[in-house]
C-alpha cells in the first residue's frame, strides 16, 4: 500500500518498492552481508539474489506513516551474526527515517544462509 502525506502544496505518495530499494542499498554497505535471499515457495530453496533484484529479498510495508521491513539475508561465513544484525538495524533505522521522515516501526531479519567469501 502506498503511503501519502498531504500539505498545502499537494500530496506525496511513497511506494513501498522505493523503501525496499533504499533499504537494500543501505544493507549492502553493512559489513557481513553478502546478499539477499528469496525463498522459492514451490521448492523451499533459498536463492542468492543479485543486486538488481534486492527488492525481492526485502519486503516493505507502510501504514499510518510507519514502516515495517522484512530482510531475507545471506551472511558471510564466520562473521558474528548478532553483530551484523544489530549494525543493520541501527543503520537502516537511522538512514531510512532521515530519508523518508517516517518512523521505522519494525525490522524483521531472516538469515536465509551463509556464504564463504574470498
Amino acid at each position: 500500500m502506498k503511503e501519502h502525506k498531504e500539505n498545502k502544496y499537494g500530496k506525496i505518495l511513497v511506494n513501498p518498492d522505493v523503501i525496499s530499494t533504499y533499504a537494500g542499498s543501505i544493507a549492502v554497505e553493512c559489513f557481513g552481508i553478502v546478499g539477499f535471499g528469496a525463498v522459492s515457495v514451490s521448492d523451499g530453496i533459498v536463492h542468492l539474489l543479485k543486486n538488481e533484484k534486492i527488492t525481492r529479498g526485502i519486503d516493505a510495508r507502510i501504514s499510518d506513516g510507519r514502516i515495517a521491513l522484512d530482510f531475507h539475508l545471506i551472511i558471510a561465513y564466520g562473521i558474528n551474526i548478532p553483530a551484523v544484525i544489530e549494525n543493520l538495524r541501527e543503520t537502516v533505522k537511522y538512514k531510512l527515517e532521515e530519508f523518508t521522515g517516517m518512523k521505522l516501526e519494525r525490522i524483521n531479519i531472516f538469515v536465509e544462509g551463509v556464504r564463504v567469501i574470498d
